[in-house]
């Protein structure tokens, strides 16, 4: 079969049509649910009465996302040659499931799913199924995530796919609600067209699966993919595309008109390249990208301004409300575009913001031992953002109303609620109208009256049940936040910073080498 490419090479349209005509005819697209309005909210969380208690094979392992898991009813198999072995002697395709802790949807998709006995019972006869956590198997998760990708032309996490005995991938998706419901096909009725297929189509599925495992080998090789040498144009053109897709109005990347509610990243890396290219090119272009898109995230609810740090992405083009969880990688990568952004217009803003993340991550993702942990979760008592949003009474109660007009001006709280339940997702006015009878505030002054109210609210949030923390300590993050923290005291010689990236430092070559002394 001719493999046609279609947009930007990924989707494979006869895979494509292959693998929607083997599972009856449905389409692939991500079902998970839209990001909420800002008027709207999360998802609900399922109803149903909890399953009776019990370990599986997950119990033995270490990964937090994956002890999650331990008390499903579903039959988990860690990733491994048990699980293949065990397919193959019983002719069984592989259900794989990848994911990590402070995936939102992951977790949705576990108790719809993954703790409905139901589910688990019809898992358990007619798949081996296998529990990925992607930040202990990165090498895994890339190769399906490529494989779906190219199979549905986006992706995601859950990541959700099948797999032949021999570990070949044949369909996927990510999120799947339980059952059906407004158009999306629910993962009962996935599951049972699966098996439908492995009974009675299942060669034309190995032939699918073949065809996908082909592109995956591609991807991760030069195979059918020219290559370019490096030079100044490279630059040059790739400044050029970001202008194209750049949001004009609020900064940021990607947004299309036609789909109004698509998430917005902040994307460091590529603010890392307009920094670079503004500083070393002279380029008014990229410069004013990369200011414009720093200081929307920073008047945004994407910023936490309450505790500090950002959150993984908006959910709207003008960066108001957050997916709430909080990465290091993020965090880490955007403190040294901060530091830049410094280094380049001499913007105060940039240094301070710095700063702030620092305090966030030494507060709530360091380790006694000197690392950093991982994330933290989007959601607390099963809703997402319930730790972060405010109603206009509790921010009253806790500042007085001697100081709740002025906090309400400056972050939004004198206009309509912006998230579910008349809360409110602080954002910072970009020219608020001040309470006359706070006389003439602004800069120092302004921000003088303002840290001991935000510091009021940050220890009424610590009161709250926080968002699970995901305690891993990945060499590679880490490595993020040492860089971040070393570019810091370049550039502002604060000895905590370099203390912090020490013991960092310290803490990977004493605890995070092999025997050979590799990473």
């Amino acid at each position: 079969m001719v493999l046609k490419r279609l947009y930007s090479g990924w989707i494979v349209s006869p895979v494509v049509v292959l693998a929607a005509g083997l599972i009856g005819g449905w389409v692939f697209r991500d079902t998970r649910p839209q990001p909420a309005a800002p008027s709207g909210g999360p998802a609900p969380s399922t109803t149903q009465a909890a399953p009776e208690r019990h370990e599986n094979r997950l119990a033995a392992e270490s990964s937090p996302y994956l002890l999650l898991h331990k008390d499903n009813p579903v039959d988990w198999y860690p990733w491994g040659a048990e699980a293949l072995e065990k397919a193959k002697r019983e002719h069984k395709p592989i259900f794989l499931s990848i994911g990590y802790s402070s995936c939102y949807w992951c977790h949705v998709m576990e108790r719809e799913s993954f703790t409905d006995p139901a589910i688990a019972a019809f898992l358990n006869e007619h798949f081996v199924s296998i529990k990925v956590d992607r930040e202990e198997l990165p090498d895994v998760d890339d190769a399906y995530m490529t494989a779906v990708q190219a199979m549905t032309g986006r992706g995601g996490w859950p990541l959700s796919v099948f797999l032949t005995a021999d570990a070949k991938p044949f369909f996927g998706g990510t999120y799947f609600p339980p059952t059906d419901r407004e158009g999306a096909t629910g993962f009962r009725t996935v599951l049972e067209r699966v098996v439908a297929v492995w009974r009675d189509q299942r060669g034309e599925a190995e032939a699918v699966a073949d065809q996908v495992t082909r592109l995956v080998e591609q991807a991760g090789g030069t195979g059918g993919f020219a290559l370019k040498k490096l030079d100044r144009s490279v630059l040059e053109q790739a400044v050029a595309e970001l202008a194209r897709r750049f949001d004009p109005e609020h900064g940021g990347f990607g947004f299309d008109p036609a789909e109004p509610r698509r998430p917005k990243f902040p994307q460091p890396p590529t603010l890392d390249l307009l920094s670079y290219t503004a500083a070393h090119d002279d380029d008014a272009r990229a410069r004013a990208m990369l200011t414009l898109t720093l200081d929307r995230i920073m008047l945004g609810g994407i910023h936490d301004h309450v505790g500090g740090g950002f959150h993984r992405y908006s959910t709207d083009r003008r960066w108001l409300v957050p997916h709430f969880e909080k990465m290091l990688y993020d965090n880490a990568q955007l403190a040294s575009v901060f530091v830049a952004a410094f280094e380049l217009t001499g913007d105060e803003r940039y240094r301070d913001e710095t700063a702030e993340i620092f305090e966030f991550v030494m507060r709530e993702l360091r380790a006694p031992e000197g690392g950093f942990y991982s994330a933290l979760d989007a959601e607390s008592d099963g809703e997402e953002g319930k730790y972060y949003v405010w109603t206009k009474h509790e921010v009253r109660d806790l500042l007085g109303t001697a100081d709740f007009p002025l906090f309400a001006a400056v972050y939004g709280l004198d206009g309509p609620a912006n998230f579910e339940q008349d809360r409110y997702v602080l954002e910072r006015l970009e020219d608020p109208v001040l309470p006359p009878e706070v006389g003439d505030l602004s800069g120092a002054k302004l921000e003088a009256r303002l840290e001991p109210m935000r510091k009021k609210l940050l220890a009424a949030r610590a009161t709250r049940h926080p968002p699970l923390r995901d305690t891993k300590v990945l060499a590679d993050w880490n490595g993020l936040m040492i860089a971040a923290l070393t570019d810091a005291y370049r550039v502002s010689d604060e000895a905590s910073y370099r203390q912090a990236a020490e013991a960092a430092a310290q803490f990977i070559l004493d605890r995070m080498r092999d025997r050979d002394g590799r990473l």
